[in-house]
């Protein structure tokens, strides 16, 4: 088993989550919303982000608006919707309770092995 395969698995199952979270105070456009993850250290390339910004658009979470731009074409700009903010509160609550339980089990574990 590749240790590269489990990692991009997990980053793939928090993604939605990042992206909304990166959308729950402001409107962002792709670009923007990239180099937010990438800071963070979610390697995510454009071919991975549109198809989630679609599927999430299409779900009612998310809604986008075209802006002129002062350095190139207009920019599409996403940002949550009310169902989207719901959705965002229940994903917290829920990775809240996913990373106690985590640190509970791993930490657990490691008292068990001492």
């Amino acid at each position: 088993m590749k240790i590269e395969n489990t990692k991009a698995q997990m980053r793939k199952g928090v993604l939605e989550y990042c992206i909304l979270s990166v959308l729950k105070d402001t409107d962002a456009y792709v670009a923007e919303i990239l180099d937010t993850l990438k800071d963070a250290k979610l390697l995510v390339v454009e071919g991975t982000i549109y198809p989630l910004l679609t599927r999430l658009k299409n779900a009612g979470l998310l809604s986008y608006r075209w802006e002129e731009s002062t350095s190139g074409p207009p920019r599409k700009y996403y940002g949550l919707t009310d169902t989207g903010q719901l959705f965002l509160t229940e994903l917290t609550h829920t990775w809240d309770e996913l990373q106690t339980a985590v640190q509970v089990v791993t930490t657990q574990k490691n008292k068990n092995h001492e």
